[in-house]
């Protein structure tokens, strides 16, 4: 099943970690709204892990741009079995979709430039190339190209799922089936899945849905030169090879997305250290001098301040020898602190009473909305002991960022109150995922739903305020793409 333990476990002491440097890392991470999970290996064994409530370890998470890490894993397979190089001229491996006359920039883009985000775009084409609804190669490879390839960094996904694309085309797999029997099956990986774009093609820049132990096992992978059990699992140098710096993005020493990028990995402020980053905190990190391996899932909006508090705390209580032995008491004591943190962890919906004489008044009566962004037209609110139920009529959505649906559907959903319920649906995405859905009245005019995409980074709050017949609705999202918080919007009970 997803999530089994496959790593092997250890006190923090026994790897030379400092188990309440470890504490002090998980209170300061669950201080930032909102870490998901969290796993710190060194010397090859997991030190310390954790997942806050209602996250799970064999639950899988959404990791967006971390995707492409794994996509450049594929690519450094398929390199090895001679299918393409590196150095390859992009039109020649798409020759079928290259336009009518291609500008001399894109004629010598080579699939390194992908690799690197140096393809020679002043804009990313991403915006142009994910909306259509046709073929995204055809799409991407009629974007201008500006500069000189490998000459301009701009992060570019589109460009990573045009790896995607390559490697299907020479294998005739998607990604998930070529990496199964490669990375996958021998890391003990199962169930992850991966979006597809409407060709069929794993999205590559993002869409993959793993662990957060599948997470640190790849990192691991990584940070141990492509050897797994003494089976040189990756090809020979592509760990060290993808993960090293090939062009610089900046000159900030202080930011971590200006430290140079390397084949879909990023660069990090710790000396020869990298990373899987993707949006909102998902985060696979590789500190070679420490040999530690993090790996994080989140929904945070600003990511840097992850990324702080690692440095800041947890490299300090690093120690070349195992601790516990010098100061056993002073041992027992942090790992007490790491298991108070760990077992802190937790998203709680906001709290307030299961009802109240509004939503008795309301209770089994329509209400109907004027148009907004959610696409909501009108909701039957009927009252429970246990749970609320809504039914709600949906129509066209149009969020900037991920959130979309396109067509309009009918949906039913029971709100817990003490505790979350958990529906299926097609609120967020076109894809049906697990939604905890939780209601409280924390005031008696005043109705709070929480709606927590338990499989991303996610959480919606939307507060509904009665004033007679009259209902405003606000909302706020955790981390968006978009704006987190959208116009309020009214409704009348009808």
């Amino acid at each position: 099943m997803p999530g089994r333990r496959r790593l092997p476990r250890s006190s923090p002491q026994q790897q030379g970690v400092d188990a309440a440097a470890l504490a002090d890392v998980v209170r300061a991470l669950t201080a930032l709204p909102e870490l998901h999970s969290i796993m710190v290996l060194r010397h090859g064994h997991v030190v310390a892990e954790g997942w806050a409530s209602p996250y799970a370890a064999d639950r899988l998470h959404e990791v967006y741009s971390l995707s492409k890490s794994v996509t450049s894993t594929a690519v450094g397979f398929a390199v090895d079995e001679g299918l393409f190089g590196v150095d390859d001229l992009v039109l020649d491996l798409f020759r079928d979709r290259a336009p009518d006359h291609p500008d001399e920039h894109l004629r010598r883009m080579r699939v390194r430039h992908l690799l690197t985000m140096t393809t020679g775009h002043d804009q990313d084409p991403s915006p142009a190339v994910f909306p259509s609804g046709g073929d995204w190669v055809t799409e991407f490879l009629r974007h201008p190209v500006e500069h000189e390839p490998g000459t301009h960094f701009l992060y570019n996904t589109a460009g990573s799922y045009m790896l995607s694309a390559l490697v299907q085309q020479v294998t005739g797999q998607r990604l998930l089936d070529y990496l199964q029997p490669r990375l996958f099956g021998p890391l003990g990986i199962e169930d992850v899945t991966w979006e597809q774009s409407p060709t069929g093609v794993d999205t590559g820049g993002f869409g993959l849905s793993a662990t957060t132990e599948d997470i640190a096992a790849i990192g691991l992978l990584y940070l141990q030169d492509g050897v797994w059990e003494g089976r040189q699992l990756l090809p020979d140098g592509w760990a060290a090879e993808a993960t090293r710096l090939h062009v610089l993005n900046g000159d900030d020493p202080d930011d971590d997305w200006a430290q140079g990028y390397g084949y879909q990995f990023w660069r990090c402020r710790p000396a020869n250290s990298w990373r899987g980053d993707g949006a909102f905190g998902q985060y696979m990190i590789g500190l070679p001098e420490h040999d530690v391996v993090v790996a994080t899932t989140a929904g945070r909006q600003d990511m840097h301040d992850y990324l702080q508090v690692l440095w800041d705390r947890l490299l300090p209580g690093l120690s070349d020898e195992p601790s516990a032995a010098s100061d056993p008491e002073g041992a027992a004591h942090g790992q007490y602190e790491l298991a108070e943190a760990v077992a802190a962890m937790r998203l709680d919906p906001p709290q307030g009473e299961p009802t109240s004489p509004t939503g008795d008044r309301l209770s089994g009566r329509t209400i109907s909305f004027a148009p907004n962004a959610y696409g909501l037209r009108s909701v039957v609110f009927a009252v429970g002991t246990d749970q609320d139920r809504l039914i709600l009529e949906l129509g066209d959505q149009r969020i900037e960022g991920n959130i979309g649906r396109s067509s309009p559907a009918a949906e039913t959903a029971d709100v817990g109150h003490g505790s979350p319920t958990i529906v299926r649906g097609s609120f967020r995405r076109r894809n049906p995922e697990d939604v905890l859905l939780s209601g409280t009245w924390t005031a008696p005019d005043i109705y709070v739903l929480t709606a927590r995409f338990v499989e991303s980074p996610f959480c919606l709050t939307a507060t509904a305020t009665v004033d007679g017949d009259a209902i405003t609705v606000t909302t706020s999202w955790n981390a968006s793409f978009g704006p987190r918080n959208l116009p309020p919007f009214r409704g009348t009970l009808t």
